[in-house]
């Protein structure tokens, strides 16, 4: 399955098959024309990926979601078939229990033509085991999962304290390691609270973080313009933005006039790299790609 060096991964740019280049998120923002599966790059990381991105934790704990319980074959069909429509990018977790699940729906394609994300739960509870391994030690456990010698981009996941930085270091430390060691391309956090997103402002170790945003404020955490805030400045310094909580945990999906307002603030106001979207059919991810074409 393996068919790229982890040593020369760098150079690659993910899913050139269905698009006719690749293009900075700003500058395909500005276009006239965007596509779900238009090729962006992640901030300064150097991982090419499309601009939606496939997550896989939908109301996630003890590494069970909504989408693992459509059933192991009902959840690979969906992700290959996600694949084949044009989707490069899928994010998952310790905590969502989907690393397997993605290793076997991705298995016919080649591995430089998607992106892997996954985050390390630190917490208490939350995942099965009592004891919280290092990240040398979940890192491989990780990449045996997915059946791959490289992953692209591994995060601290649910960060919500302006110490979080000074408080994980372990994990900080060992992901360093692993990204020189070229087990992995870039690492992050996701923020799940207002100053631990604004903590990484002032963080050079920080290559993307997964940010709360919506312009409604749903499961957001802080003001909605003081997270817009911070975002710009992260953009500004060139770290990488996957955009969660879209549709706000599914709170307004229903409402398809909230829905485009949001993602056109996420993409043109944010300036979010990619927008991680949770699905659970077909048609769900048919229908935000024709969203994300009329902004």
């Amino acid at each position: 399955m393996i068919n790229i060096s982890r040593r020369n991964f760098v150079s690659v740019t993910t899913g050139a098959v269905v698009t006719a280049g690749s293009v900075s998120a700003q500058e395909s923002v500005e276009s006239k024309k965007l596509s779900a599966y238009d090729q962006v790059e992640i901030g300064n990381t150097g991982i090419k990926t499309s601009r939606l991105c496939f997550g896989t934790g939908v109301k996630a704990w003890q590494r069970k979601s909504k989408q693992t319980k459509l059933g192991r074959d009902n959840f690979v069909k969906l992700l290959r078939d996600a694949y084949e429509m044009g989707v490069r990018c899928f994010d998952a977790a310790d905590l969502y229990g989907s690393h397997d699940i993605i290793a076997d729906a991705l298995a016919p394609f080649k591995r430089d033509t998607y992106t892997l994300f996954t985050k390390i739960w630190w917490r208490e509870n939350g995942i099965p085991e009592k004891e919280r391994y290092s990240a040398k030690v979940l890192v491989p456990r990780f990449m045996k999962e997915f059946k791959t010698d490289y992953l692209d981009m591994v995060q601290v996941h649910c960060v919500n304290k302006d110490s979080w930085l000074s408080e994980q270091s372990s994990y900080t430390n060992d992901l360093e390691e692993l990204k020189k060691k070229g087990d992995i391309r870039a690492h992050g956090c996701s923020a799940h609270g207002f100053p631990g997103l604004k903590a990484c402002v002032d963080s050079d170790w920080i290559d993307a973080v997964h940010i709360r945003i919506n312009p409604f404020g749903a499961k957001m955490n802080g003001k909605v313009d003081d997270n817009l805030a911070v975002a710009k400045q992260l953009k500004s310094q060139g770290k990488g933005l996957v955009g969660m909580k879209i549709l706000g945990e599914g709170s307004f999906a229903g409402d398809k006039n909230k829905v485009d307002q949001s993602i056109r603030f996420a993409l043109k106001e944010a300036q979010v790299d990619v927008l991680n979207i949770g699905f659970l059919d077909v048609g769900q991810i048919k229908e935000i790609a024709e969203r994300i074409a009329k902004v």
